[in-house]
């Protein structure tokens, strides 16, 4: 079956698993695929804190342990729905310990996921990216955009620190009020992606997972909105049964042999 590793943050887990449904051909509910999502917030530390040097438990032991546990019971594939885990000093070691323990279960790699579905569609685009401070500071999207010859523009450092707080914020932020998002939230990322077009954004990645609970709209201000949950969402269906993704266009199959 399909896994999901949940708690990072948990509306994140929610949320792929949502738009697995929604990406599925299927009209019963016999006909869906077998999914498991498993959330374990209380034990994978923050992603951004390990990151800024504020915590020295590195999430990566327990994501190795979780997708252990998944592969047990029975999952085949697995996807990480957040980016900051991706960082390489937590995915490195997160995949140094599934080798040491000689782990067969095939990881989706939500970074690269989302950088090869930009170059299919968008490849002369200039990307402006919305993420948390630490997958900022870490070059995650940066460093992968710029090697694919993307241009890319970040927020200067006043806008990612607001950026930052409208998801980490503990009295709007998005990890403390996500049903419904604040107004103050949205108003804050409408106003930072429009500073990303006036640098001349032409799409917009929200390289952090739970942005989409806040900008659900598929563009802003002329921008298309890039969200990786859903692009994640649809690898995975294709990657357990290529048969059941929705509108298996010629950029899937192109994904497919870029990302074997």
């Amino acid at each position: 079956m399909i896994g999901i590793i949940g708690g990072v943050g948990p509306l994140g887990g929610l949320d792929i698993y949502k738009k697995i449904i929604e990406e599925t051909i299927a009209v019963s509910d016999q006909e869906h695929l077998p999914v498991m999502l498993y959330s374990f917030p209380n034990l994978i530390g923050d992603r951004t804190a390990y990151l800024n040097g504020n915590s020295t438990i590195n999430p990566a032991i327990a994501i190795a342990e979780i997708t252990r546990q998944l592969e047990h019971a029975g999952v085949t594939v697995v996807g990480i729905p957040c980016n900051t885990a991706h960082a390489a000093p937590i995915y490195s070691v997160f995949e140094q310990e599934l080798a040491r323990t000689n782990q067969k279960i095939k990881v989706l790699h939500l970074i690269r996921e989302t950088v090869a579905f930009m170059k299919a569609l968008y490849p002369q685009a200039k990307v402006g990216i919305l993420s948390t401070t630490g997958t900022r500071n870490s070059g995650l999207y940066r460093d992968m955009l710029l090697e694919e010859g993307f241009e890319v523009v970040e927020p200067s450092d006043e806008w990612q620190g607001r950026v930052h707080d409208a998801i980490y914020d503990k009295e709007y932020g998005i990890k403390a009020q996500s049903t419904p998002v604040t107004n103050k939230v949205r108003l804050e990322l409408h106003s930072a992606m429009d500073e990303l077009k006036k640098a001349g954004a032409e799409i917009i990645v929200l390289g952090c997972t739970e942005l989409p609970l806040a900008l659900p709209e598929n563009d802003h201000n002329g921008m298309n909105l890039i969200d990786p949950n859903r692009i994640l969402a649809r690898a995975l269906i294709y990657a357990f049964s290529p048969d059941k993704l929705k509108y298996p266009d010629d950029v899937y199959v192109l994904l497919g042999i870029l990302l074997q």
